[in-house]
């Protein structure tokens, strides 16, 4: 069982926020399903994935995406996500 916040930043405040929570083990080969599932939930484009944003998520249990990782414009500054430690 894992657990991801997900939280959209603007102005350096948490205007949209989700907690992603599934039963199986975690696999990083399903990282981009898991980001999907996220942007769905939130309402937001899902964002170009890249072996650097899942070597942060790997090293710093944190990934940030910027505007420039979207394929369309975004109304927002960052999408953080954060791995929850249980």
């Amino acid at each position: 069982m894992f657990r991801i916040w997900g939280k959209v930043i603007k102005d350096g405040k948490i205007i949209k926020q989700v907690t992603y929570e599934r039963v199986d083990k975690f696999a990083y080969s399903s990282f981009f399903n898991y980001l999907a599932d996220i942007c769905e939930e939130l309402d937001i484009a899902t964002p170009v994935l890249l072996k650097t944003h899942i070597f942060n998520y790997a090293k710093f249990n944190t990934v940030k995406f910027i505007p420039r990782d979207f394929a369309e414009s975004v109304d927002f500054d960052k999408l953080v996500l954060e791995n929850i430690v249980l």
